[in-house]
C-alpha cells in the first residue's frame, strides 16, 4: 500500500520508515528540508511541497497526518482539501482533542473524504517495538487500512484495532495518558520515600530491577524507571519541573463533565503543575498563616 506522511518529526519518520520496512511504499512532506533529506535516507520518498506529495498517490489516497495538535492540523487539512476527493482518506496519528477529529470528520465527510482519528502510542520505542493504535471513524475506510496497522502495530494480531465512531480513537489516547499520568505519579512517589529512608541504604535501581520480574506492579512503564535510575541514580541535573502535553487536563475535565470521580489521575494532573512552582505564592501565605494562628516561625527566603 502507499500513502503520504505529512510531518518528518522523529514521531513521523519513525512510523513512516516502519511502514517502508514492512513493505509498503510512503511518500513524505516535512517544511523543514532536513527532516525531508533524513527522511530520504530512511527509504521514505520526500517532496519539497504537499501538493506534490499528494499529487504522486494513486486513487484513493491516503494521508496520514503527524503534525503538533490544533491550528496546525486545521491549516495542513485546509491545504488538503482541495487536493483529495470522495473515498480518500486523510489519518489525524496526532494527539488531537476528539471533538476536534469529530468536527474534522463531518468536515471533510462533506466531500466524502474519510478522516480516521488514530491515537497512537509509543513513543521514541515504536520503531523497534511497534505502536498501539486506537482508531476512530468509518468502518470500511479502517477495514481498508487494516494492512497499514498492522504493520505498524507490535504484531498484525495484536496493539491495534477501530475503537469507536469518529472522536473515539483519540479520546481512547487521551484516557490512555491520563492513566499514564497516574501511574508515572505512583512510581515516583514510590521510590522517592525509598530514596529518603536512607537507613535503608536502598539500590534503587536494583530494586526496581527485583520488581520487574513477577511483580504485580511491573510494566514497561517500569522497565523504563529501571533504566532511568541505572544510568542517573541521583536524578544528576534534572530538573524538578515537569511538563505535560494537555492529555491529562483534558482527561480530568471529561472526568468532571461525566460525573465520574478520578482523584488519582486529577492529583497526578495538579502535582505536574505543583513541580513548575518555583517560587509558590501559597506556600508563603501558608506560613504566614502558621505565624498568625499559632506563632510558628516563618523560614525567611535566602
Amino acid at each position: 500500500m502507499e500513502l503520504a506522511m505529512i510531518g518528518l518529526g522523529r514521531m513521523g519518520a519513525n512510523m513512516a520508515e516502519r511502514l517502508v520496512r514492512g513493505g509498503h511504499a510512503v511518500r513524505g512532506y516535512d517544511p523543514g528540508e532536513a527532516a525531508r533529506q533524513q527522511a530520504e535516507a530512511r527509504g521514505i520518498v520526500p517532496h519539497a511541497s504537499l501538493q506534490n506529495a499528494v499529487a504522486a498517490l494513486p486513487s484513493p489516497r491516503v494521508v496520514w497526518l503527524m503534525v503538533p495538535a490544533g491550528p496546525v492540523v486545521d491549516d495542513t487539512l485546509a491545504q488538503l482539501r482541495p487536493l483529495l476527493g470522495a473515498g480518500d482518506v486523510v489519518i489525524d496519528g496526532g494527539n488531537s482533542h476528539y471533538k476536534d477529529s469529530q468536527r474534522r470528520a463531518l468536515e471533510l465527510g462533506a466531500a466524502g473524504i474519510h478522516y480516521l482519528d488514530c491515537g497512537t502510542s509509543g513513543g521514541v520505542w515504536g520503531l523497534a517495538e511497534g505502536y498501539s493504535l486506537m482508531i476512530g471513524g468509518d468502518v470500511d475506510a479502517a477495514h481498508a487500512l487494516a494492512p497499514v496497522f498492522a504493520t505498524l502495530a507490535p504484531t498484525p494480531q495484536t496493539g491495534w484495532g477501530r475503537v469507536g465512531p469518529s472522536g473515539a480513537g483519540h479520546f481512547a489516547k487521551m484516557i490512555h495518558n491520563g492513566i499514564e499520568y497516574g501511574m508515572m505519579q505512583a512510581y515516583a512517589e514510590g521510590f522517592a520515600i525509598l530514596e529518603k529512608k536512607e537507613a535503608m541504604e536502598f539500590d534503587l535501581a536494583g530494586l526496581a530491577e527485583i520488581w520487574r520480574h513477577g511483580s504485580v506492579v511491573r510494566s514497561w512503564l517500569l522497565d523504563l524507571t529501571a533504566d532511568a535510575l541505572k544510568k542517573n541514580p541521583a536524578m544528576d541535573g534534572i530538573a524538578p519541573y515537569v511538563a505535560d502535553s494537555g492529555e491529562g487536563r483534558w482527561t480530568v475535565a471529561e472526568a468532571i463533565d461525566l460525573d465520574v470521580s478520578a482523584p488519582v489521575i486529577t492529583m497526578s494532573l495538579l502535582e505536574r503543575l505543583r513541580s513548575r512552582e518555583h517560587d509558590a505564592y501559597a506556600d508563603k501565605l501558608l506560613s504566614a498563616m502558621r505565624n498568625e494562628f499559632g506563632g510558628h516561625a516563618v523560614k525567611k527566603a535566602d
